[in-house]
């Protein structure tokens, strides 16, 4: 070869590999190299033994599935773009025209969503259940069922279930059954061994775009299992999908993972003094954090959770009825440290009304209080900071 161009582009030069950094290497690929056909065509996509093409993995994106899996005390993990896409994922490969799904009532609203849309057009049915009543899951179940969705705490009103008893009721019927733990974030309870005896869900979905992330800039999910029939599974609709992920984001993910206990725990504890001093106010009604004594589900959060005793920096209240929901919304306006924004996990606080009547199936639980709920993720300012903010702002009321 000699012009330099083409010397550029196949310059022979390899670096030696006994680099070693506290960061892990970052690989960036679509196209993979074999060194020939027979390499090529030996190669399994499906296994961690090689590499195939940029979309089924690379050292980086490989090191980031099985830190995770450790994390949850899983043994297969598959990174999808969003922790909504990992919820997808488990819905495109484990349910067929003609079955159903059972979703908690309060569960993530865009889970409902993909079941009312998507997944009615592809002729999947869904209905609702009770989280806090095993027996009402019980009743629903049928021969049609393919998957039963957990989530702990519920979405927005934090009732924090029975997890070991609804597992319990899918296993003796033979039902799949899978957790979004993003609140959970395998810090709080291990999903996988929810009695000390290694019973668990089937899989576990996380939105790492919260607490792996920590800092709201990366939008990410995982999907994790222990069984090797469904992770296979899993990652046969992950391929035929072609769902892949930045390795930039990789690279974020695995810079911020090492730290997620300390920042989970700082969360939680600043979010615990808060959530404390508002049940302290007469403007709000109630505070709905799975910790606190009083909120629905805390026997189970203390039988689950409470030997580690974690818990996300994340509640809710109902402010007094007396507040309508112009008030409300005049007091989250009025707020100057927590911003008005979707998601949690990073550092800063963050605050949001919602209209509960929108969001639970009247058929199923009824919503037990007429005032307008907030919910707050806290973040890493001090709290005595915090405090004088919503001071000011209920104030204002």
């Amino acid at each position: 070869m000699s012009d330099p161009i083409t010397d550029l582009i196949h310059h022979p030069y390899q670096p030696p590999a006994t680099f070693a950094a506290p960061q892990p290497g970052v690989f960036k690929a679509s196209t993979v190299f074999f060194a020939d056909v027979a390499a090529m065509r030996a190669r399994d996509w499906k296994t961690k033994a090689g590499y195939t093409y940029g979309l089924h993995g690379t050292p980086t994106t490989f090191t980031l599935e099985e830190r995770l899996a450790t994390l949850e005390g899983g043994t297969d993990c598959l990174l999808v773009p969003s922790g909504l896409a990992a919820i997808s994922l488990v819905a495109f490969a484990l349910l067929k025209t003609g079955g159903e799904v059972l979703i908690p009532d309060n569960a993530y609203g865009p889970n409902k969503a993909l079941a009312a849309g998507e997944l009615a057009n592809f002729g999947v049915s869904h209905r609702f259940y009770d989280a806090m009543d095993p027996e009402d899951l019980a009743a629903k179940l049928s021969d049609r069922t393919q998957l039963v969705w957990l989530e702990a705490a519920g979405s927005v009103t934090m009732e924090f279930p029975d997890l070991p008893a609804l597992v319990a009721v899918c296993r003796e019927r033979g039902v799949v059954t899978a957790l979004d733990n993003t609140w959970g974030a395998g810090l709080a309870f291990a999903p996988f061994d929810l009695d000390g005896s290694g019973q668990g869900v089937d899989v576990s979905v996380h939105a790492l775009t919260k607490y792996p992330s920590g800092g709201g800039d990366v939008l990410m999910g995982s999907v994790i299992t222990r069984d090797a029939r469904l992770h296979q599974a899993l990652k046969l609709t992950h391929m035929r999908m072609g769902w892949g992920v930045g390795v930039g984001d990789v690279e974020t993910l695995l810079r911020s993972l090492p730290s997620i206990a300390l920042r989970y725990e700082a969360h939680d504890r600043s979010a615990r003094e808060i959530a404390h001093w508002l049940q302290g106010r007469d403007e709000i009604a109630q505070v709905l954090h799975p910790a606190l004594e009083g909120s629905p589900g805390h026997a189970n959060w203390q039988r689950l959770c409470g030997a580690a005793d974690r818990a996300a920096g994340l509640f809710s209240v109902v402010f007094d009825e007396r507040f309508s929901a112009e008030d409300v919304d005049r007091f989250c306006d009025g707020l100057r440290l927590f911003r008005l924004g979707y998601s949690w996990g990073g550092p800063i606080s963050l605050v949001v009304p919602y209209d509960i009547g929108l969001m639970r199936d009247a058929s199923v639980a009824r919503w037990p209080h007429r005032g307008t709920l907030v919910r707050f993720s806290v973040g890493l300012e001090a709290v005595e900071d915090l405090l004088a903010d919503l001071a000011q702002a209920l104030a204002a009321l």
